[in-house]
């Protein structure tokens, strides 16, 4: 009983300190708390169109997943750099199988696969605790996937999640709280995303990998995400080469966003020491020799 009551107190000190700590992180240029934008002003369905349901006033997008089919959609635009951002609240019941994704991606080739990739991957569960895996791709080379625990129920209500990318790092954030940090370590050899990505949301059944084995319950479907804040911060394909992109007058890579602060430092670390489960920095089975990046990243 009394490690219970200790338990539940560090994990409420905990929040409190991430609350604080985080704050004004990725806050800046108005990203602060959910925008009304339009759903159509920066995306569209590009799959399953029937399981796809724009909800107050198209400022919600509802996808739902059954046997037939999932749901998707991306944005009309590439982007070489910015902060990309969705609010997202999962699907309830026993999700087991059923994958909720935001990502970026640049475009893919049965030929040639060499896309560069960002993902956030919330995988299914019957219940708490939820798993959120993130992976980098580069050149169409994966493997490097990182999986924490969330410490909140994301079925309950919407949480935002951000991807920085700019020409020094790539970042991701869980409601402004820095979770993974992927450095722009080129000058060692190691690839760094770099090609024009569209910002892709989906509702998907992998379960061959996503479930360790056990098969989805589709008596609980249709399963259902919902999406919010469909504004984009970023800078546009069409805006021009990686100097315009790159440029320091884009407040995402200025100084302030090249990298963390002692604050979030300290914060990243408190979330790899308690909520990470996977690192395949640590997976020797795959890594017998630690990838070169894994020591820079920490």
């Amino acid at each position: 009983m009394g490690f219970c009551i200790l338990s539940l107190l560090n994990l409420f000190a905990f929040l409190i300190f991430t609350s604080v700590q985080a704050r004004g992180s990725v806050h800046a240029r108005g990203v602060r708390g959910p925008n009304k934008y339009n759903f159509k002003r920066n995306y569209n369905v590009t799959w399953g169109l029937n399981n796809a349901l724009l909800l107050n006033q198209e400022t919600e997008l509802q996808l739902s997943m059954d046997q037939k089919s999932g749901s998707g959609f991306e944005s009309y635009n590439h982007y070489k750099s910015g902060l990309f951002h969705m609010r997202i609240k999962l699907p309830e019941k026993n999700s087991i199988g059923i994958v909720t994704a935001f990502y970026l991606s640049s475009p893919r080739s049965a030929v040639n696969d060499k896309h560069d990739e960002l993902d956030f991957e919330f995988l299914g569960s019957n219940g708490p605790t939820y798993t959120l895996q993130t992976n980098v791709f580069v050149n169409g080379q994966g493997g490097r996937e990182q999986k924490i625990k969330l410490w909140f129920d994301p079925t309950k209500r919407f949480h935002s999640y951000k991807i920085l990318w700019n020409q020094f790092r790539v970042m991701f954030y869980v409601d402004d709280i820095p979770i993974r940090v992927f450095k722009n370590n080129a000058k060692i050899g190691v690839s760094y995303p770099s090609k024009p990505m569209r910002v892709i949301g989906s509702l998907w059944n992998p379960e061959s990998w996503a479930s360790n084995g056990i098969k989805t319950d589709w008596s609980q479907a249709p399963f259902k995400a919902k999406f919010q804040d469909f504004k984009i911060h970023g800078c546009t394909l069409q805006t021009g080469g990686n100097k315009n992109c790159h440029s320091s007058k884009l407040w995402w890579n200025s100084k302030k966003y090249q990298s963390l602060n002692v604050r979030e430092q300290r914060v990243y670390q408190n979330v790899r020491r308690k909520y990470m489960t996977y690192d395949y920095c640590s997976d020797r089975s795959r890594h017998p020799k630690t990838p070169p990046e894994c020591r820079r990243n920490k």
